[in-house]
This record gives structure tokens, C-alpha cells and sequence, in this order.
């Protein structure tokens, strides 16, 4: 799998979030991906998909689209809703 993102965004999550896009992609490698679904706004997101990985043992979602074979990472945002996919994973 190939990702890439916006280096602006990378900097900016990393100033706001303290996480940062490679987080999540080694998220993915080494963890894998606790749930993959299509953005739940179709009409101001009609191509996005999300998926969710754990991150310092707290859930993340990561809207991004496939552009080439590429999976281009547009964010990286907490989210404590999908914290029981980490139980189920015990």
C-alpha cells in the first residue's frame, strides 16, 4: 500500500494533534485497520473513505481518498466513538 498527504497538513496536525500522518501509517502496518467505511457526508465528501486505527492506544479516524493506487491521507482526528473496537480486539 502507498500513501502520501499535504506536507502543510502534516505540519499543521502535528501543531494541533501532536500526531502526525506517519503515526498512522505505521498504525496501519503494524496494527492494522480496526474499520474501513465510506464518509458518513456523501454529498461535501462524495469520493472519501475513512478507516479507523489505534494510535497510542486511543482511536483514530483517517479520512482519505485512492487517487492513482495511492491512498492520499487528507486528516488525522481523534475519536473516542470507535474505543470499543480496541476491546473487541483484546
Amino acid at each position: 500500500m502507498t500513501f502520501d498527504f499535504s506536507n502543510n497538513k502534516k505540519r499543521k496536525i502535528f501543531e494541533e494533534r501532536g500526531i502526525t500522518f506517519q503515526d498512522a501509517i505505521d498504525a496501519i502496518s503494524e496494527k492494522g485497520i480496526l474499520k474501513y467505511f465510506d464518509h458518513p457526508n456523501k454529498e461535501k465528501y462524495p469520493n472519501q473513505k475513512v478507516l479507523v486505527v489505534e494510535i497510542n492506544n486511543y482511536t483514530y479516524c483517517v479520512p482519505h481518498i485512492i487517487d492513482n493506487g495511492k491512498l492520499f491521507l487528507k486528516t488525522v482526528i481523534p475519536n473516542r466513538k470507535f474505543m470499543y473496537l480496541l476491546e473487541e480486539n483484546k
